[in-house]
């Protein structure tokens, strides 16, 4: 059986744009959806005795936050095949354990207990930062949300050589056929000459023309076997954070690559993605990359 895109709600306004944009993309990708709520309703009110023919309110509630997303998702995309799920454990530890079996998570940047003034929810970034598959945090104008602007952009950093967040990238642009706007930034030495770009290295090579070969050497792979996703390269002098924060302005995905750091709670993501998750104008694909013991570099 095919693995499914699995989403999270909880009846938010976040959630149930996390759950449209969902279902666009199991479409989109020929998935099916798997719909799943989490409440620890058992932990406050008790588990109800079998013989027992009233349910607990919170029971009933997280049916009816299901059923409704389910419904909601039926009138999007009559045909798409989905299932549902009310489970009785914490959000982030549900969506960790359905993610071991899905393949792409879909969670909204906020959830219905979150503060309006945080600019992304504990679940999101637990469930980022986490899972073993792709992530998709859901954020951004309706431009973005209906994939109006018709590109993916991709960070490509010092471990993307056909790595699973450029492969994902690709995919993505493919299904969409959007244009692929590929990004490496670089960063001249702290002392380097201020006219560093009309300056010649060693080599023979100028800094902005030694950041591209690892971007040709990361896309070559995945561009063979994409061969109609239109691409447009970019070696951009900055802060990776700064400048992919910038540019997803107009984009309808961002899509970053996030290298585990094992024993370094918090700090799984690394900047870049974490910067991505709170700030980006679009919603943004957290792609696992594989561990790492360092913090140095940038996922």
């Amino acid at each position: 059986m095919e693995s499914p895109l699995v989403t999270g709600v909880d009846g938010s306004d976040a959630s149930l744009t996390a759950l449209d944009w969902a279902v666009d993309e199991a479409v989109r990708h020929g998935l099916p959806l798997r719909i799943v709520h989490a409440s620890l309703w058992e932990r406050y009110e008790g588990a109800v005795p079998a013989w027992a023919t009233d349910r607990p309110s919170g029971q009933v509630l997280a049916e009816g936050i299901v059923g409704t997303a389910a419904e909601r998702a039926r009138r999007r995309a009559p045909d798409l095949p989905l299932t549902t799920a009310v489970l009785a454990e914490d959000a982030s530890t549900a969506l960790l354990r359905e993610g071991q079996e899905g393949a792409v998570l879909v969670v909204g940047s906020h959830g219905r207990g979150g503060f309006a003034g945080l600019l992304l929810g504990s679940v999101g970034l637990v469930v980022a930062a986490r899972a073993p598959c792709p992530v998709v945090v859901v954020r951004g104008d309706r431009h973005a949300l209906e994939a109006r602007h018709g590109r993916v952009l991709l960070g490509v950093g010092e471990h993307d050589v056909d790595s699973p967040a450029v492969r994902f990238a690709f995919r993505e642009a493919a299904a969409r056929d959007a244009e692929l706007d590929v990004v490496r930034a670089w960063r001249r030495p702290a002392h380097g000459p201020a006219d560093h770009l009309l300056m010649r290295r060693a080599g023979g090579a100028s800094f902005a023309e030694d950041s591209s070969e690892p971007l040709d050497e990361a896309l070559e792979a995945a561009a063979s076997d994409h061969p109609r996703v239109r691409l447009r390269r970019s070696s951009v002098e900055g802060p990776a954070h700064r400048v992919l924060t910038e540019r997803s302005a107009a984009a309808d995905l961002l899509v970053v690559g996030a290298r585990r750091r094992d024993g370094l709670v918090g700090l799984e993501l690394g900047r870049v993605a974490h910067r991505a998750l709170h700030h980006a104008a679009c919603p943004v694909a957290v792609v696992p990359q594989g561990r790492s013991e360092s913090t140095e570099g940038e996922p």
